[in-house]
């Protein structure tokens, strides 16, 4: 934890492979042993609280954030002062001996709130990107890094991607159109007191169904952890496609997250979209759409500003065989939308 507060903004990194042997690539991932993927969690420096799985993935929630594990593809989230890019050198190990090689890295995160916590190589984007460059196999060549920054709000966005191959081919290997990343920042205070224990008992199951969370996807598996005294992780698990919400509600620092794969469907983004926003009622917010397409980007702006927020930002830009990246700012509109005010 930093010394004013602990690190809710995580950092997220997708690894995706491939093998020349079709029977192999069917279990993949996923035939790593539980106490394998511990040892990797080790050197982040998280641990393994709830777990969950079906015919597609395996999906753990962690002291900090999530990880998910497809048969060729794996995606670590971690907050607080982990060290996430450490699994890199070891999972790309791991997948060899399976006979997979890796085709594609992506790396994403916000704006650290407490950057001077972080430790090497988190200190800065640039050392990031450097030590990626240096753990990732050297036939991922096609390499690009931005920084899409928004001037008018504190939230901005780091992209790193390296692939085999320079076409846009798609974001990922499971046919999901979009992946969407949304940061929230300044809580509505009284909506951040769902996520403390208040000195109960209380499980995961109790603050997803209190705050509506279990909305948002009634279809989905939700494997959920509260923490103590306060914060609350889950994963949902809905057949290929996974969502998760990380929430760190203390006041000065509070910070939510929310990430879900799907397919383009406008009317679905904004819906779901319109949900995270009611749960939460961030004072600031970025959402972020990796897509191959562009049909998801109209609904963003259009669903969020009918909740009260107004864009101050609008960045776009494009990655090898990774796609394309639109990232938005909001803040809450001062004639939008009213927030659940304290009584």
């Amino acid at each position: 934890m930093a010394a004013s507060g602990f690190e809710g903004f995580e950092k997220r990194l997708e690894l995706q492979f491939s093998g020349d042997d079709p029977v192999a690539e069917m279990g993949g991932l996923r035939q790593l042993e539980f106490e394998v993927l511990e040892e990797v969690l080790h050197e982040v420096q998280c641990t393994v609280v709830a777990a969950v799985g079906n015919t597609y993935f395996d999906s753990y929630v962690l002291s900090e954030s999530s990880l998910f594990v497809y048969p060729t593809k794996i995606i670590i989230k971690t907050c607080g002062t982990t060290q996430l890019l450490k699994s890199v050198r070891p999972l790309v190990h791991l997948a060899s001996r399976l006979g997979l090689s890796a085709t594609h890295c992506r790396y994403t995160r916000g704006n650290f709130i407490f950057p001077k916590a972080q430790p090497y190589p988190h200190t800065s984007f640039k050392e990031e990107v450097l030590y990626l460059e240096q753990q990732l196999p050297t036939h991922l060549c096609y390499t690009k890094a931005s920084l899409m920054h928004s001037k008018l709000t504190s939230h901005s966005w780091h992209v790193f991607t390296a692939s085999n191959n320079p076409r846009n081919i798609g974001i990922n290997n499971n046919n999901v159109p979009y992946t969407i990343e949304v940061c929230m920042t300044e809580l509505d205070r009284l909506l951040a007191r769902n996520f403390f224990t208040s000195g109960k008992p209380t499980v995961g199951r109790d603050m997803t169904d209190l705050t509506g969370i279990r909305e948002i996807n009634p279809n989905a598996t939700i494997c959920d952890f509260a923490f103590d005294p306060c914060g609350y992780s889950m994963n949902g698990v809905d057949g290929e496609r996974y969502s998760t919400i990380h929430v760190t509600p203390e006041e000065g620092f509070s910070y939510a997250s929310f990430e879900c794969v799907g397919d383009d469907d406008r009317d679905d983004i904004a819906k779901v979209l319109r949900k995270v926003v009611e749960i939460f009622r961030p004072g600031t917010m970025s959402v972020s759409i990796t897509s191959a397409t562009h049909e998801a980007w109209t609904a963003v702006a259009k669903a969020v500003e009918g909740m009260g927020m107004r864009r101050r930002s609008c960045t776009v830009d494009e990655f090898p065989a990774a796609g394309t990246v639109m990232f938005q700012a909001f803040t809450l509109s001062k004639t939008g939308t009213m927030r659940v005010q304290e009584t």
